[in-house]
């Protein structure tokens, strides 16, 4: 299985050859599907790209939250409100599970998020986007969340132990919110001529955002190959997104948007849609933090580190005090 593997995804994964023996040791154990535990042996290139993803993950739930908290409080009912509270509750509960597998890896929170403010760790590039009036929250849900799930599914299988159990509850709690988001959209659609319009510029502007989620082409991913050798991912980035595509336009039509892709069309031989590629060059400039909200998310980030930072020492100075007296009792 992993000669196949190895052969399909080329670049960057050695050969049974190349590896130690505690190497193919590890190796066997992923391809039997056998769960990898943290007290387990693992190679190092396994436990960093397992911190990269899971990190970036957790980063994306907690920022996940700004572009949709900023409407809590101008959701256009009651029910709409505490519907919209929940989701963000859940987001900061999806990243608190996300930092806890993370740290499994010996790797603390704090670093983590030290990482996210310099730069050196990413969250999902669509958060940079904003969310100009209530149709986009629709859209979030709908098309956000639902590439989210496609991603995340997967994930309940991947090798890793803690990061597949956090994945049940989170892909549980993630189907709540793209109903939620379809709902919103199904509304708006239906509605008033202006309220169908204000979905259709939603749908135009955050449906190429969203292919984006699944990452670059398979042929242009630096870490895709490995990852699905040792099942880190379950599937390819163009796989993902293939199949985004073939659920969410039926979905459109259902309401009565149109996909803002004017090559889009169902090709009979190959059973899938056929679809434009997003503009690639706008998705590296995201990620050099040169999108519409990258300075606003990080300064949001910083701001709540910074104000929490009396509630993270008073909470080391009563375990280090818990601690010294537990010393003086023994």
């Amino acid at each position: 299985m992993y000669a196949q593997m190895v052969k399909s995804t080329g670049k960057g994964v050695k050969s049974r050859e190349e590896m130690t023996e505690e190497e193919r040791h590890f190796q066997d154990r992923v391809d039997a599907d056998e769960k990898i535990e943290p007290k387990d042996w693992m190679p190092e290139g396994y436990r960093k790209t397992l911190i990269r993803q899971i990190a970036q993950h957790a980063h994306s739930e907690v920022v996940g939250q700004l572009p949709e908290g900023n409407w809590i409080t101008r959701a256009p009912t009651l029910e709409r409100k505490a519907i919209l509270l929940a989701k963000v509750q859940d987001e900061a509960g999806h990243g608190l599970y996300l930092y806890c597998a993370a740290e499994t890896l010996g790797i603390s929170r704090d670093e983590l998020t030290e990482k996210l403010l310099d730069g050196s760790m990413k969250y999902s590039s669509i958060f940079n986007y904003p969310t100009l009036n209530w149709a986009d929250i629709g859209a979030v849900g709908w098309l956000v969340d639902g590439a989210a799930i496609m991603n995340q599914v997967p994930l309940q299988r991947t090798s890793y132990g803690p990061y597949s159990r956090a994945m049940i509850r989170i892909c549980k709690e993630e189907s709540f919110h793209q109903r939620q988001g379809y709902d919103i959209m199904m509304k708006m659609a239906k509605g008033t001529p202006e309220q169908k319009r204000m979905a259709q510029d939603a749908m135009n502007r955050f449906w190429y955002p969203a292919l984006m989620m699944f990452g670059p082409s398979d042929k242009d991913s630096v870490h895709s190959a490995q990852s699905m050798a040792w099942k880190i991912k379950i599937n390819t980035n163009d796989e993902l997104r293939q199949k985004f595509v073939d659920q969410t336009v039926p979905q459109a039509e259902y309401l009565g948007l149109t996909i803002p892709d004017p090559d889009l069309k169902w090709n009979e031989e190959t059973g899938h849609y056929d679809f434009s590629e997003p503009d690639w060059s706008e998705f590296y400039e995201v990620l050099k933090g040169n999108g519409p909200c990258n300075t606003e998310r990080l300064e949001a980030r910083r701001k709540a580190w910074d104000d929490g930072a009396w509630v993270r020492d008073g909470l080391m100075a009563h375990a280090e005090k818990r601690a010294a007296r537990r010393t003086a009792a023994e």
